[in-house]
């Protein structure tokens, strides 16, 4: 594996995913432990946003500056197996799956969506809106004991007045992004350890993969197992895919051909964001122990829509 410097911004983070590189040199993430979004500063301060019922797992800024999150209902029990802070199961209070707006400035939070097409939504994952403020969207699905309920692939628009599914059903819908000429969709597929390509042909519409062709959607899945979680796309199309036990960045080309693979120190690395003058910082949410860093990357990262970068 690769190795590149990075530092410690800050750590005591509640399992943080999703996080946002804001224009004020903050980053702002989920902590899914501790249901709430937390803004992070430079220096490692932290200065809580909003408190929310359920609990946020990713996020990002749409045209209205406004922040839109996948609140997973707060569906995890929580443990600390051989140290490491991490779910160990359902927890019986969980709320159900929805997408959300935070108004950032006052803290109110507005329902979007509750089910899509007739179907609750269990436990949405992660996000990406797009130049025309769509927000493409994954639910991760639930388990039980024995079995999984699966998720998918979504999307809606920001107003709350439409949503349709896109792709279902995806064994463990994690990580969603865009090809930078917004083309593509990208899904990562945590416990098949496959990135997913879809052919983006209209708002909310893909090309649907051929059903007698059920690899025909999987980009990638490369040799040396690895359990996949949310991904932020580079200025030059690549996906970089963080990557669970082993905790790791892995960085694909949009030809499905592995780049390279970056070791984390944390076998939950769970997401990542670009920011920086040059966009080539990459802030990544170590989840295990509770931290965020930044790593200095070889390459520029895409500049999400309505970022303010």
């Amino acid at each position: 594996m690769t190795h590149y410097p990075y530092k410690d911004i800050t750590e005591g983070l509640g399992f943080p995913e999703g996080p946002v590189v804001m224009p004020d040199g903050s980053v702002i993430v989920c902590e899914i432990k501790n249901c709430c979004l937390t803004k992070v500063w430079p220096d490692g301060t932290k200065e809580v946003v909003v408190k929310l019922d359920g609990a946020p797992n990713g996020a990002a800024v749409g045209p209205d500056g406004a922040m839109y999150i996948c609140n997973n209902g707060d569906g995890f029990a929580w443990g600390d197996p051989g140290g490491v802070t991490q779910p160990v199961g359902g927890n019986p209070e969980y709320s159900g799956g929805r997408i959300e707006r935070v108004d950032l400035e006052t803290g109110v939070v507005t329902e979007l969506y509750r089910e899509i097409d007739g179907h609750p939504l269990l436990m949405p994952n992660d996000i990406v809106i797009d130049r025309d403020g769509g927000l493409w969207f994954t639910d991760h699905g639930t388990r039980t004991e024995r079995s999984f309920v699966h998720g998918g692939l979504y999307y809606g628009k920001q107003d709350g007045s439409f949503a349709t599914t896109i792709a279902y059903p995806i064994t463990t819908a994690n990580g969603v992004g865009l090809s930078p000429d917004e083309k593509t969709v990208y899904v990562a597929d945590t416990e098949t350890g496959r990135l997913y390509s879809y052919d983006i042909t209209g708002a909310g519409e893909i090309r649907k993969p051929n059903p007698f062709e059920p690899g025909e959607a999987v980009l990638a899945q490369l040799e040396g197992f690895k359990r996949y979680d949310s991904l932020a796309v580079e200025e030059n199309g690549n996906i970089c895919c963080a990557g669970l036990t082993p905790g790791c960045i892995t960085v694909i080309s949009p030809e499905g051909k592995e780049v390279e693979t970056i070791e984390m120190p944390d076998a939950f690395a769970t997401n990542l964001a670009f920011g920086g003058p040059d966009m080539k910082t990459a802030y990544v949410t170590l989840s295990g122990s509770g931290r965020l860093i930044a790593v200095d990357w070889p390459r520029a990262g895409l500049k999400p829509n309505f970022s303010g970068l």
